[in-house]
């Protein structure tokens, strides 16, 4: 009995069950292996410069194609995704991915394509191109769009810089060199800002998380303000009910309205950003339209904006010309220029159209609903659980919870964060917004039913009932049951490790 319960405890693998302890590629090199057989050639160099001739081994590994396959796959396992579960990072709308997106995207005309054919034979892959810049612009009513964005603070910048081209057209730029952030801001705005060259001021908020309008007047009344940057909703999850009345203050200093749409997956098909007075914002098609989260993929963050900044905005864009469609890349006097090689994230952009058009203008409507609805819900099921950071409200997309609930028990946000991976979940946002302290910001989006919502809610409960009974090794220890246990966060942070070094 004692050697069995012993060689419970491990197992001489490594492995537990099919949880598999597996190396790097590198790690399973077999020098002289490959996955397939090329044809023998003869060997010449002769019209190479002698400079660019290999001189060391290239360095990647030898192995066999079923080995190559099980090491892919067995990763793959060790992925939490939506394919497997809820997702509940905050201000991140990790939404289901429809799998109809995907085979539109594989479309030859779509995937076999080549950035540099002539326009008249990829006329398809225009057509569909400027078909969501239509859509973009009618859901939001701006006058101007721009699809080069390769990711959310990519099109950030692009929609700053389009500013900055503005104020240099009218003279103003020498004048404006300060853009203004709420302290409640996602961190890729003052990064953007710093990025286009400007300086950054703080816009502070209210006790209840929404903009300080008297703070904003003061700030715009220096005269040296270039934009004013709002999330709304905002990261605390709330909608800035002062929205137009932020936007008219800021126009009469002589300065653009950007919104961040990063938070647009609650205000689709019910609020279009053009009628609250904003100038520009960039949407991010892997949050409300549904595209791919990263893995190391591309991104997408078009741009929409006012008639009026469309001039300055980037090439190339796609225009139509009777039943033909084509592609500016020239600028003009006023034109920003070109901030990326080609047009956008094509296939991207085509799963981002798919949803657009499967969903139609009531399914877009739905969508928020159902989304704010999730959190809400949320939010009243855990209120008494958790420590919401604004008590009585109810919140946008996403609901806030400070740490108070932990408050004298020893167990931080972090360590729930841990213990939810051991319950099978990927942990919410943390710390984040930073206005809320130990803060806890989760987002169900629409997809999520009831019953994963209640799922998710009965888990919480009694994750806290262990921390009120005094379990504090318990969450100490958490994960316990992952593949990795807790890493040294803070040095993966400050000295990552980012290739592969042979004997390190």
């Amino acid at each position: 009995m004692q050697s069995i319960l012993a060689r419970s405890l491990g197992t001489v693998s490594g492995n537990r069950a099919l949880i598999i302890n597996e190396p790097l590629i590198f790690e399973m090199d077999r020098p002289g292996l490959t996955a397939l057989r090329q044809q023998q050639f003869t060997e010449t160099t002769e019209a190479l410069p002698r400079e660019t001739l290999r001189t060391k081994p290239i360095g990647l590994p030898g192995l066999s194609e079923p080995t190559v396959m099980r090491h892919y796959v067995k990763l793959s396992q060790k992925n939490f995704s939506l394919d497997t579960g809820m997702y509940p990072l905050g201000s991140c709308t990790m939404k289901f991915n429809p799998r109809i997106n995907e085979a539109m995207a594989h479309l030859p005309g779509f995937a076999e394509i080549h950035p540099l054919q002539p326009t008249s034979t990829v006329q398809g892959a225009l057509q569909a191109m400027h078909l969501l810049g239509e859509s973009l612009m009618k859901i939001t009513g701006m006058g101007g769009v721009c699809l080069s964005g390769g990711a959310g603070s990519h099109g950030e910048l692009i929609g700053l810089m389009t500013i900055h081209q503005a104020h240099i057209c009218n003279g103003q730029d020498e004048k404006r060199k300060v853009v203004l952030v709420p302290t409640s801001a996602h961190g890729t705005n003052p990064a953007s800002a710093a990025t286009c060259g400007y300086k950054i001021r703080n816009v502070e908020l209210n006790p209840d998380g929404t903009v300080n309008l008297d703070d904003l007047r003061a700030n715009l009344a220096k005269g040296d303000v270039a934009a004013f940057m709002l999330t709304n909703p905002s990261t605390v999850g709330m909608f800035e009910p002062h929205c137009a009345e932020m936007a008219q203050l800021v126009h009469e200093a002589g300065a653009y309205f950007y919104m961040d749409g990063a938070n647009f997956n609650a205000i689709m098909g019910r609020v279009k950003p053009r009628d609250l007075g904003v100038d520009v914002m960039h949407l991010n098609l892997h949050k409300s339209f549904s595209t791919p989260h990263g893995g190391g993929g591309p991104g997408s963050g078009p741009i929409v904006m006012s008639d009026e900044l469309a001039q300055y905005a980037p090439v190339p864009k796609v225009i139509r010309r009777g039943t033909s469609y084509n592609l500016v890349e020239e600028p003009d006097e006023k034109c920003l220029g070109r901030v990326k090689g080609f047009h956008g994230q094509i296939g991207v952009c085509v799963r981002g159209l798919a949803y657009i058009l499967a969903m139609g203008e009531e399914g877009l409507r739905n969508v928020s609903g159902d989304a704010v609805l999730n959190a809400n819900y949320i939010l009243a099921r855990l209120k008494n659980v958790l420590s919401p950071a604004y008590p009585g409200r109810l919140c946008m997309h996403e609901c806030l919870f400070s740490d108070e609930y932990l408050k004298d028990t020893g167990v931080t946000t972090l360590d729930m964060a841990k213990a939810l991976i051991d319950e099978g979940y990927h942990p919410p946002t943390m710390y984040f917004p930073l206005v809320v302290h130990g803060a806890l910001l989760v987002e169900p989006s629409e997809n999520e039913s009831r019953e994963t919502l209640d799922t998710f809610c009965d888990i919480m409960t009694k994750l806290v009932e262990r921390v009120k009974a005094g379990e504090v090794d318990y969450f100490k220890q958490a994960p316990v049951h992952a593949p990795i246990r807790r890493a040294d966060e803070t040095t993966a942070a400050v000295e990552p490790i980012l290739t592969y070094q042979q004997g390190k």
